[in-house]
């Protein structure tokens, strides 16, 4: 994308622009809207704008002694725009990969503008915390939601339970692990999200949870957009993931342990797992056997039962080099009492 530069317009003719490290919204009609900024956090039925901030490591190094909300209120400056009207939220991940994807039925429209990093903050929620905060100072995936009708303050809030949770979806359908946990990841650790709704419009809705139209519809942008995003900045889609090792990563192992006590000749091995690693059959067997050790550890299945289960669907492996792994994953992680 080229530098402020008009790249979408809704059908309510809100203006989003990318201006190298920002995208930048511009809202064409009053809105109203949730944000978890640090700049007009909360509630508002003023918003005139939004913008998705890009940190530099300049500007990370700058925060360390500098507080977020006045860096966000010099940025408005900057954008030349009224601090008191806007929200924002920041990221590492860079605006050309920004993602904008528009769902609509009947009189309902939703548009969702995403970006996504993954690799290093991916976190499941109740994992162990990185800090502990008391009365302290203290951005990943941001997502800014465009909604056509009219909500409530508590129907913005039950749009942003959906959003919330399609993230989540969009995480666990592309298996991205916790970094903190062997689980799947359903956020990171510095996630934002604004939702904004039309105070013109006629259309009052009064239910933004899953079993309604507007629910849906918030779902599947998020979802998408999401996933555009991740593939957009770190590259990840389902062809990537669709690789034993990528799988296994999730109980992660030292696995130059594994290459010391290996009863072969190493450099052999490692050329022939990088044929089978993405074999479709292989794949399977290893997300299965993993899939034995997420119900064990749940305690929805036995671990004596599980353990054979596991090593049948190891001995139903062809490839010499992912039974070893298997083997390996499976005698450290499903321990008989």
């Amino acid at each position: 994308m080229d530098s402020n530069r008009l790249i979408f317009k809704t059908s309510l003719d809100d203006e989003v622009y990318y201006l190298k490290d920002t995208i930048f919204v511009r809202f064409n009609i009053k809105r109203n809207g949730i944000s978890t900024s640090k700049l007009n956090g909360g509630f508002s039925s003023n918003f005139k704008s939004v913008f998705n901030h890009h940190l530099s490591q300049e500007n990370i190094d700058y925060l360390e002694n500098h507080d977020l909300k006045d860096y966000l209120i010099n940025q408005c400056s900057s954008l030349g725009i009224d601090s008191a009207n806007s929200t924002a939220l920041t990221t590492l991940a860079k605006m050309d990969k920004a993602s904008i994807v528009t769902e609509s039925y009947k009189a309902l429209e939703v548009t969702a503008i995403t970006t996504a990093g993954v690799r290093t903050n991916s976190v499941r929620a109740g994992d162990p915390a990185a800090y502990y905060e008391e009365n302290g100072k203290f951005g990943t995936i941001n997502t800014i939601i465009l909604i056509n009708a009219n909500l409530t303050y508590e129907t913005l809030l039950d749009a942003f339970m959906s959003a919330t949770e399609a993230k989540t979806v969009a995480l666990n359908d592309l298996k991205i692990p916790s970094q903190y946990s062997n689980g799947y990841a359903t956020g990171t650790g510095t996630d934002g999200m604004c939702i904004f709704s039309n105070l013109e419009s006629d259309n009052m809705i009064t239910n933004a949870g899953k079993h309604s139209k507007l629910g849906e519809l918030i779902g599947k942008c998020v979802i998408e957009s999401v996933k555009k995003a991740i593939k957009k900045q770190v590259w990840i889609y389902p062809k990537s993931q669709s690789n034993v090792l990528v799988r296994l990563n999730r109980y992660t192992l030292d696995i130059n342990e594994f290459y010391d006590n290996l009863d072969c000749d190493k450099e052999e091995f490692i050329v022939e797992l990088q044929k089978e690693m993405k074999k479709q059959d292989n794949v399977a067997i290893a997300s299965s056997v993993l899939n034995l050790i997420d119900e064990i550890n749940l305690n929805l299945i036995d671990k004596e039962e599980g353990l054979i289960l596991a090593n049948n669907l190891k001995d139903n492996c062809n490839s010499y080099p992912i039974w070893k792994l298997l083997e390996y994953w499976i005698n450290y992680f499903i321990q008989p009492d």
